[in-house]
């Protein structure tokens, strides 16, 4: 490989990167010229996958694109474990039949982003399975305890007297022993995986393969602009939700949280991104139109061109041409208040009996999506209603 495509190729995997280890070793590995072998794994512990974890598929269809052999990883094994990054106590491990009924609909979402024609589906259980109880006991004599507790969640729970099962110390071992079986090139992790990505470099060099690069991505944050997405947060947005919905969502990020998922989501360069938000600063082009581009791009990739043209169309309807109202008042709830009393307590409606009634009559929308449901719940987040014609109300539950 030329020194040009060298160039270009790190350019690309660059892009929303937040750490590469080692910069150098992945362009030694690109001028050989091979496809690397690049993964990302996902433990299956929820059926469903939201934005924030497109992150990384997002960046494993950048290797792609780049001519690399991507392999989206299935922890059905570790999975079973539990991942205890960033827990303060032992979490449940799942069943196999909870983890691989999940897991069948990893690989139904999945290649709604990758070509299934040149995605290697692989399940950790495959190796782990195999490894015998000798092998497994060879496997943790390539790491010490005194090591593990450096890792700042179990150095955490350690000091505050918080228990630590044993299991939960295979877990890193685990992860890291997948990188040997699949020979990795370069593994791709959010920065909150960045224990167990070393893990994989280390353990490669005791099996005797040259190490990994690993390619941390950032957490992204969800709805509320402050904590990470995460469907317990229910600050996020689902890759299955209705596209109407999926759109709604996406216009209520704020205007600075709207550039990072510019940077992490769309397909769009950068140069076109800094292009659009010079556009937006010099007051060329109004920012909820680049939302609304920006919302329209990540429905139609999940749901396909009509639908994302229909989802735009129907918000545009609902909320009319002109933007939100400046002067629209707002109203600060906790996470989990319910539409008719946020309605009343408000002073948008007079009485919750006239909330419910609207909304029977179709006559509220939130974030561009009718909403007939009363009892509908708000997570975390920032909302804008429309009720009727004119009344609008921004709902900021945190």
């Amino acid at each position: 490989m030329t020194e040009a495509e060298v160039a270009r190729q790190m350019a690309q995997i660059r892009r929303g990167a937040v750490e590469i280890i080692d910069e150098k070793e992945l362009e030694d590995k690109l001028r050989s010229g091979r496809p690397l072998r690049v993964k990302a794994g996902f433990d299956p512990t929820a059926p469903d996958l939201h934005l924030g974890h497109t992150v990384l598929i997002q960046k494993l269809k950048h290797f792609q694109d780049l001519g690399h052999q991507v392999i989206f990883l299935i922890g059905d094994f570790t999975g079973m474990i539990g991942d205890p990054t960033g827990k303060s106590e032992t979490r449940r491990a799942l069943t196999r039949e909870e983890v691989l009924a999940n897991a069948e609909t990893y690989k139904r979402q999945v290649f709604k982003i990758l070509d299934p024609e040149r995605t290697h589906v692989a399940f950790n259980s495959t190796w782990m399975d195999r490894l015998g109880a000798a092998d497994f006991v060879r496997l943790c004599s390539h790491y010490t305890v005194a090591r593990m507790l450096e890792r700042d969640d179990f150095h955490k729970r350690f000091t505050s007297e918080q228990p630590i099962s044993i299991h939960e110390f295979l877990y890193p071992l685990a992860q890291g022993y997948d990188s040997v079986a699949l020979q990795a090139d370069v593994e791709l992790g959010g920065t909150d995986q960045k224990f167990n990505l070393l893990m994989g470099r280390h353990l490669q060099r005791e099996y005797g393969q040259t190490p990994q690069v690993i390619l941390t991505m950032p957490i992204l944050e969800g709805l509320d602009g402050v904590q990470k997405m995460s469907k317990s947060l229910r600050n996020y947005v689902g890759i299955d939700e209705p596209p109407a919905q999926m759109f709604g969502k996406l216009m209520s990020i704020s205007d600075a949280l709207m550039w990072r998922y510019y940077e992490l989501l769309s397909d769009l360069s950068l140069d076109a991104v800094a292009a659009l938000r010079a556009d937006v600063e010099a007051g060329r082009v109004h920012p909820k139109t680049v939302k609304e581009d920006l919302a329209e791009e990540l429905v139609r990739r999940f749901h396909g061109a009509a639908a994302a043209q229909a989802a735009r169309e129907e918000f545009g309807a609902v909320f009319g041409a002109g933007a939100i109202p400046e002067d629209t008042p707002e109203f600060r709830a906790a996470p989990g208040a319910v539409l008719a009393d946020v309605l009343a307590a408000s002073g948008v409606c007079a009485s919750k009996a006239e909330a419910k009634r609207l909304c029977k009559q179709h006559a509220v929308a939130i974030d561009g999506r009718k909403e007939e449901d009363f009892g509908f719940v708000f997570p975390a987040g920032t909302f804008v209603l429309k009720v009727g014609k004119k009344r609008f109300l921004r709902v900021v539950c945190a």
